[in-house]
């Protein structure tokens, strides 16, 4: 353990409360006074290593859960959140928000989602001539964004799903599984004859429809999806009631996903893969072929190994569109993705557009000073036809420093030159950086110098 002081009151007081314990029970089991319990879970004192031992012994507590969780992912959110010209004053100390992270998340989270619903007031109001036309716009955050925000802040881990995933594929090879499946539905497998299907199901004739082009572990992925839909009904209304999304739209994404989530973790069964992952060290290749998937699909699977008591190695996962546009985006590390905009132009996931099919690497930097291995690769998705749009992705994958000796991918790197890291940021109107050449817009958390007779790279100076 660190050094440092551990505040974790609020994971405290979940983990009680999902044991069902009262304070006097829960301090009795932990070998403290209930006053001493009361002030750790309101964060008035740290959490002891005596209390980690016995959070091991009494309830076989993951001791990574106290590391990086919500609060740090909170932290990052807020001060985006808070940079906006909205706010004039001067941001709150981070000290502050990693209080407000700790002792009041759900308030955090009701300020963050006030603060996308005034960001989609603005956007609606920006385009009014086509708000008017749609007479059922609602306020608030988009359907899109909550299930995004739902899955962010459980770690991209679902564990009910991923276990009945894993029961699943435990019968037999994954390919008798799924035909023993569609067996017992009564369902049948046909090519699409429709050029852009790539899944659809007919209920009525049991009949489920595959594009006849796609490669096979799209093919047996999307198979995966309709059996979880089918088979797996009420595991995954039951996820979603606990998850009370605002609308029925947002359900309804979150339904797809949790569908996703199931055929991602029956291809690639947790115990399995992640013994895999770490005999080949997380080579991206190695697992696609073993697991029949496709890169991007490892790179996912990889981000969702959280469970308590078993986790991976932390990782981030993201994939980019050609304009920077997040279009997925995971971390279980300290590096947290922007909500709103795009990713720092330094980072290596924007230059795998120009090497396509080729794995590059990046030793990086964030501001905080902690420091990262960063894998990137370009992914397309054809169209299967001559004039047929391509899709173009580049998804990228890391892990901090500490743990590269465990990828394949830092072999070969000078992991202990720090001239070899390369400085990144979360997005620039939250970085800190005085003198990034690539900056687009200033730092809103400081003041600007501005002097006429003077131009360096940037046409402002960032004060200190």
């Amino acid at each position: 353990m660190s050094a440092q002081k551990l505040y974790a009151g609020a994971k405290l007081r979940e983990t009680r409360t999902r044991l069902s314990l009262t304070q006097k029970a829960f301090a009795e089991r932990l070998g403290v006074s209930l006053p001493y319990l009361n002030q750790m879970e309101n964060n008035h004192r740290p959490v002891s290593s005596a209390v980690i031992l016995a959070l091991v012994k009494e309830f076989g507590f993951d001791v990574n859960e106290l590391a990086v969780g919500d609060s740090e992912r909170m932290v990052s959110d807020l001060r985006e959140a808070l940079a906006d010209p909205l706010f004039s004053d001067a941001p709150p100390a981070v000290v502050d928000l990693r209080l407000v992270a700790a002792n009041a998340p759900a308030l955090a989270r009701s300020f963050l989602a006030l603060h996308q619903a005034y960001l989609q007031s603005n956007e609606r109001l920006a385009s009014l001539d086509e708000a008017l036309g749609q007479g059922d716009v609602r306020p608030g955050a988009s359907p899109w964004e909550e299930v995004r925000d739902f899955f962010h802040y459980c770690d991209n881990y679902i564990d009910a799903i991923d276990h009945a995933a894993e029961r699943f594929a435990k019968r037999q090879s994954a390919d008798n599984a799924i035909a023993d499946a569609l067996d017992d539905l009564g369902v049948v497998v046909r090519d699409a004859s429709e050029p852009s299907a790539v899944r659809r199901y007919d209920r009525g004739a049991k009949s489920l429809y595959l594009a006849a082009d796609a490669p096979e572990a799209t093919r047996r992925f999307q198979t995966l999806h309709q059996i979880a839909l089918l088979a797996h009904d009420e595991l995954l209304d039951a996820t979603l009631d606990l998850a009370r999304f605002q609308s029925e739209d947002a359900r309804a994404i979150a339904k797809i996903g949790l569908a996703n989530y199931f055929a991602g973790a029956a291809q690639m069964p947790y115990g399995t893969f992640i013994e895999a992952a770490r005999d080949t060290r997380h080579d991206l290749e190695r697992l696609a072929h073993r697991f029949g998937a496709s890169l991007e699909q490892v790179a996912h699977r990889l981000s969702t190994l959280q469970r308590p008591g078993a986790k991976g190695v932390p990782v981030f996962f993201v994939r980019v569109d050609q304009a920077g546009t997040i279009t997925k985006r995971h971390s279980a590390t300290r590096l947290q993705f922007a909500r709103y905009g795009g990713a720092c132009p330094l980072w290596n996931v924007h230059s795998a557009f120009e090497t396509p099919g080729q794995f590059i690497r990046q030793l990086a930097e964030t501001p905080d000073g902690v420091r990262y291995l960063c894998m990137a690769r370009e992914v397309s998705h054809g169209g299967g036809a001559w004039r047929a749009p391509v899709r173009r992705y580049a998804i990228g994958l890391g892990c901090e420093i500490s743990h590269a000796a465990e990828i394949v991918y830092a072999d070969g790197l000078e992991l202990s030159d720090a001239a070899a890291f390369e400085p990144i940021g979360i997005s620039c109107r939250i970085c800190e950086r005085k003198n990034c050449h690539q900056r687009s817009v200033p730092p809103l958390e400081r003041s600007l110098t501005i002097d006429h007779n003077r131009r360096q790279i940037l046409p402002y100076e960032v004060a200190d």
